[in-house]
């Protein structure tokens, strides 16, 4: 099953209202309507606003996406589903209702975000109480940043130390 979250879906609409008649006969019908489904909810996500009427396609969207979606398991495709992107969409209305829309944000920000303060610092780490080494590694590498900024600022970074030295025998000659 090909895996697409929302945010790469954005730019991904115009290369899919292409794809979807051209599988169309080719593959079996509930392969076409669980990619329509998806699409479907991913436009309406993709909404400024959302208002009770959207939440209810939308609802509808994600209802039809995953009775199609059977179709990849009974054809031998998958064999479980396993798609944490694809099971965060059930939480997308209640979240709606919380927090508002989406308004097209990307889950990948977060994502690398989580790869670099979490998956990073764990492959760094012994693994045996990792916890405090990713808490030390993040520690460090945010003092690190911190500093590159002050030493850009400061035009510390500027050249190199060859540079420098010549620059120092042309302004003397």
């Amino acid at each position: 099953m090909v895996v697409l979250s929302v945010g790469r879906l954005s730019s991904l609409i115009s290369d899919v209202q292409v794809y979807l008649p051209a599988i169309k006969g080719h593959v079996p019908e509930d392969v076409v309507r669980t990619f329509s489904a998806f699409l479907d909810f991913c436009y309406i996500v993709r909404h400024d606003a959302l208002v009770e009427d959207d939440l209810i396609q939308l609802q509808d969207a994600l209802d039809r996406f995953h009775r199609y979606h059977e179709i990849f398991k009974t054809t031998g495709v998958v064999l479980s589903f396993s798609l944490p992107r694809q099971h965060s969409l059930c939480h997308y209305i209640l979240l709606i209702r919380q927090f508002g829309a989406p308004n097209g944000l990307c889950s990948s920000i977060t994502e690398s975000k989580h790869i670099k303060a979490m998956k990073e610092p764990w492959r760094r780490s012994s693994r045996f109480r990792a916890l405090g080494q990713m808490l030390l590694t993040n520690q460090r590498l945010d003092k690190l940043t911190a500093a590159r900024a002050d030493f850009e600022a400061r035009s510390m970074l500027a050249g190199s130390c060859l540079s420098d030295a010549l620059h120092e025998l042309r302004r003397r000659a």
